[in-house]
């Protein structure tokens, strides 16, 4: 439900400005994204002109109208599921995933989320970054172990998505792969995509539909058959570092999406763990950095093939 009542602004800036750009400065306390939603759903108006495009852009005297929509009721509720949290203040937390949890509501997955359980444990993450993803910043696949950053209000929201959209944090991951890589250490860049044949997958594609994707790896350990890596990921497409080494014909172990439907190894899931994350804190200029061991499960994986 949309309030009543539109705000009016009028454009003075100097020189031309992105639409979404502009609503940023003059609503600081909501996400961009949150913003972009609802010019995409017509709620602003440009000379009483309604726009749908968040790149439109705004000349000197352009008249802005907004109508903010009231908070959504939702249909998420809180769930009591233990977390491993390895930092939290009052913008933010550090949370150690486990593997097996999904991170959002999703078809198929509306119980038992990790957003599910933020919200028992910091119940005003509802309404930050949209009633969708409340508190969501970046993901793991629900396979994928490791660390995980959530905000708890909309300031630490934009603070943190920020630096993913301008790729200034340093993820890193340890993979276990089919095989060996063709030089111990790599960088793959290849454009990620929607499998147009199968929407459950992704797929490099070199055409306008494929959007840029860099990971780089190094060989930890090299197994008779497998090859232990660090990976860094320089870009966060979905499913990047799968389908990365399935390109490099080295698909990580266990993954039955786009590997080996069976493995050889005692494991239930994918080898892929997000070690560690260096990042700016919300008011911090200098990145912070945060890790986490190798799972049980997965050290007794390399166990078995000492």
């Amino acid at each position: 439900m949309m309030s009543l009542t539109p705000q009016v602004f009028a454009f003075s800036g100097q020189e031309p400005e992105r639409l979404d750009h502009y609503l940023t400065v003059l609503f600081p306390d909501l996400s961009r994204s949150r913003l972009q939603k609802i010019i995409k759903g017509g709620g602003v108006c440009i000379n009483d002109v309604e726009t749908t495009k968040n790149g439109t852009m705004l000349s000197r005297g352009d008249e802005v109208s907004i109508l903010v929509p009231e908070p959504k009721e939702t249909v998420l509720e809180a769930e009591d599921i233990p977390l491993d949290i390895l930092y939290e203040d009052e913008q933010c937390l550090v949370i150690n995933k486990s593997a097996g949890m999904v991170v959002h509501p999703s078809a198929g997955h509306q119980q038992g989320t990790l957003v599910h359980a933020v919200l028992a444990h910091v119940p005003e993450t509802m309404q930050v970054g949209g009633v969708e993803r409340p508190g969501v910043v970046h993901r793991l696949d629900k396979d994928t172990s490791g660390i995980l950053v959530m905000a708890k209000t909309d300031q630490a929201h934009q603070w943190l998505q920020k630096q993913f959209k301008e790729r200034l944090v340093v993820k890193k991951y340890l993979a276990l792969v089919e095989g060996h890589p063709p030089t111990p250490v790599g960088r793959i860049e290849a454009p990620l995509a929607r499998d147009p044949k199968d929407r459950l997958r992704m797929a490099i594609l070199n055409d306008a539909r494929g959007k840029p994707a860099t990971t780089i790896y190094k060989t930890l350990h090299r197994y008779r058959d497998y090859s232990y890596l660090q990976v860094d990921i320089l870009t966060g497409r979905t499913h990047q570092i799968r389908v990365h080494m399935k390109f490099l014909g080295c698909p990580v172990v266990g993954d039955t999406l786009y590997g080996r439907k069976r493995t050889k190894l005692t494991l239930a899931r994918q080898f892929l763990h997000a070690v560690s994350i260096d990042i700016c804190l919300p008011g911090n200029d200098t990145p912070t950095h945060f890790d986490t061991a190798l799972p049980s499960d997965l050290q007794s994986v390399l166990n078995e093939l000492d």
